[in-house]
């Protein structure tokens, strides 16, 4: 499974952004498809996570309420709308895929299997 995350860049605190992870090789059905993040100097941390064939979605506190994720199964694509941004959104932001299925939504980088290259998001007070 090949991950190629997009849709990074420069915003105003308080505007919106949204991130693209397209995904290609094997179908990963009903698997588990996450975002998560990494400032400078900080350990990489859960964003939200989706199921690939759709369904509830898990979020962060810290995101609960600004941000969606999102997927299109004939695009191959996850999305994360990120809305009302704030300064410390900033960081590089990795979408992720669990290989194999499993019945809760995880929320540990080690439970997953696939990565994108990331994709920087700075936001400007």
């Amino acid at each position: 499974v090949q991950l190629q995350a997009s849709g990074g860049g420069l915003v105003q605190a308080g505007g919106p952004l949204r991130l693209s992870c397209a995904a290609s090789g094997r179908t990963l059905s009903n698997n588990v498809m996450g975002w998560f993040r990494q400032a400078p100097g900080k350990e990489r941390e859960f964003v939200a996570a989706i199921r690939w064939s759709g369904g509830s979605t898990v979020y962060a506190d810290s995101v609960k309420g600004r941000f969606a994720i999102s997927n299109d199964n004939a695009k191959n694509t996850v999305y994360l709308q990120m809305n009302s941004l704030k300064p410390e959104d900033t960081a590089v932001y990795y979408c992720a895929a669990v290989g194999y299925y499993r019945a809760y939504y995880p929320r540990g980088q080690g439970e997953y299997d696939y990565w994108g290259q990331g994709t920087q998001v700075t936001v400007s007070s």
